[in-house]
């Protein structure tokens, strides 16, 4: 499911709306949907569409999701003050600072297209269930795998949000206006029934021409995590070892390789979402220009790999070697072009482990000789000037690879059993890690010293892949870490509160239905 493909789609101009405030898009501007459905093909360019959004600014596309699960945390700060990260990165976080955008990535944002991704969602299942144009076994996988996409967007709202509209039928624009809030707990039940009937009809692994679709492992990965947030230690270890023992993944042997963008579908990952260079889809709010430079307007390429790529003006530390450093990169194809606004942090690189392997492109303070002011997290950028052009990388944006499931893995049987039989699982992420045996197992460790190890394991192994802060969260430790940290220059340590665990919905969105003030007058603590 290549992106380049996406501007084709007549989808993009039906029913996946691009306005700037969702709930307020007048639904006779849109095309009647049932007049699109008329083949399995038109209904395969819908699920397309869903996609794309999901490539959104707000959600994979930039920093998106990465501002509220690895910002805020122990493992990613900025380079310098920006406005992007600030709400979440030193907690100044309110209702009116919700509704912010910048570059299309703000609370209000991620809120509206997670669920516009929904509303496209529900009126995919409802026009393909019994439609008598597609045949029955791909009406099934079609509805498997949007049930995935719908559940996916429903994981990350109770998982930033709590309590939060819901709904699964077509409904209305009217109707979706005057929602309350539903008990995330009800909210979830439907987000695992979803994800059992996508592991029943999804495919295992797909065609080389449709990598980048969502398999039943994607789907195994959600549903063991959901049982990990309920604590149902048993179930979600039974999920991850089903992935382990049955799944086609496996772990490389070299950390590094898992990340090389000429490797971008390796055994390890288990979903990645697919981009293009130099290409823009129907859903992306910006266009190359003719000449294929970069857009005048913000646009919804991948430039991920940019946020976490140095500028050369701030490198390297001694600025009279700076035409020094752009010569050695320009021998290589490369260039120091990229923002600088995701750097590791302070505390991530004082403390990772200098005999651990992961080390080196998780922490890069030394390139080409040169010594760097920042610690860049190697493993997201990409160099290359041909490849990967700033602001119009190819680079497909990874979302779960099989080491997490190792290590979920582990913590699930040390939480039920104690750590007898969880080394196993940490000690095969670990092998990897380190040059002797003796460096990489751990042994003679009590439950909590375990549980601790887990924390620890999992900021050197899954850094930068957008689970931190959300791990913080589940483990009821967020407040504390973030309190005991120093920070470049924010403040984060003194202004986090305890209700930062959530989001508050935005102002804009309460304006539009006070309903959702009704349960909670308070807006998750923020009034």
């Amino acid at each position: 499911m290549k992106i380049k493909n996406i501007f084709l789609y007549v989808f993009a101009i039906c029913s996946c709306i691009s306005c700037e405030s969702f709930l307020e898009e007048d639904p006779k501007a849109l095309i009647a949907p049932e007049t699109f459905y008329e083949s399995e093909s038109d209904v395969r360019q819908a699920v397309v569409g869903l996609y794309s959004i999901l490539k959104n600014n707000s959600i994979y596309g930039q920093l998106g999701l990465d501002l509220f699960y690895d910002n805020g945390a122990d493992i990613l700060e900025p380079n310098r003050a920006a406005d992007i990260i600030e709400p979440i990165g030193n907690y100044s976080l309110n209702e009116a600072i919700a509704d912010v955008s910048a570059q299309k990535m703000s609370v209000s944002d991620t809120w509206r297209d997670l669920y516009r991704v929904i509303y496209n969602a529900n009126i995919i299942i409802n026009r393909v269930d019994g439609n008598d144009a597609i045949a029955a076994d791909a009406q099934l996988e079609i509805i498997g795998e949007v049930r995935f996409i719908r559940a996916l967007c429903y994981w990350h709202i109770v998982n930033l949000w709590g309590d939060a509209p819901f709904y699964t039928e077509d409904l209305e624009l009217e109707e979706i206006r005057i929602l309350d809030r539903t008990d995330e707990d009800l909210i979830i039940a439907t987000v695992l029934t979803d994800l059992q009937f996508a592991q029943k009809y999804l495919k295992s692994t797909y065609s080389e021409e449709q990598r980048g679709r969502a398999s039943k492992w994607a789907a195994a990965i959600v549903e063991a995590k959901v049982y990990m947030q309920e604590q149902q230690w048993q179930s979600a270890l039974d999920k991850c070892l089903e992935i382990i023992n049955e799944s086609p993944h496996r772990l490389l042997s070299n950390y590094a390789d898992v990340f090389d963008p000429k490797n971008e579908y390796n055994d390890e990952i288990i979903w990645s979402l697919d981009f293009a260079k130099d290409i823009r889809g129907q859903f992306e709010e910006g266009t190359l220009g003719a000449d294929g430079s970069y857009p005048t307007v913000f646009g919804n390429g991948n430039w991920r790999p940019s946020m976490f790529a140095p500028r050369l003006r701030d490198e390297p530390k001694n600025s009279s070697e700076r035409s020094a450093l752009e010569n050695a990169l320009s021998e290589r194809g490369e260039a120091f072009n990229g923002t600088g606004l995701q750097v590791a942090s302070k505390d991530f690189a004082e403390k990772f482990p200098e005999n651990d392997l992961r080390r080196s492109i998780n922490i890069v303070d030394n390139y080409l000789g040169f010594e760097l002011n920042f610690p860049y997290m190697g493993k997201v950028w990409n160099l290359d000037v041909d490849d990967s052009p700033r602001f119009n990388h190819s680079d497909n944006r990874l979302i779960f690879r099989l080491a997490d499931v190792y290590l979920m893995a582990a913590e699930c049987e040390n939480e039920i059993n104690g750590p007898g039989n969880a080394y196993q699982y940490i000690n095969e992420v670990r092998e990897r890690a380190f040059e002797t045996t003796a460096e990489a197992e751990l042994s003679g460790l009590s439950q909590q010293q375990f549980r601790e190890a887990i924390y620890d394991e999992r900021k050197w192994e899954l850094a930068g892949e957008c689970m931190r802060r959300y791990d913080l969260i589940r483990w009821g430790i967020l407040l504390d870490v973030v309190q005991n940290l120093e920070y470049r220059f924010w403040n984060p340590d003194k202004n986090i509160k305890p209700w930062h665990v959530k989001l508050p919905i935005p102002l804009q969105e309460l304006q539009t239905n006070p309903n959702l003030l009704e349960s909670d007058p308070t807006n998750n603590g923020y009034r």
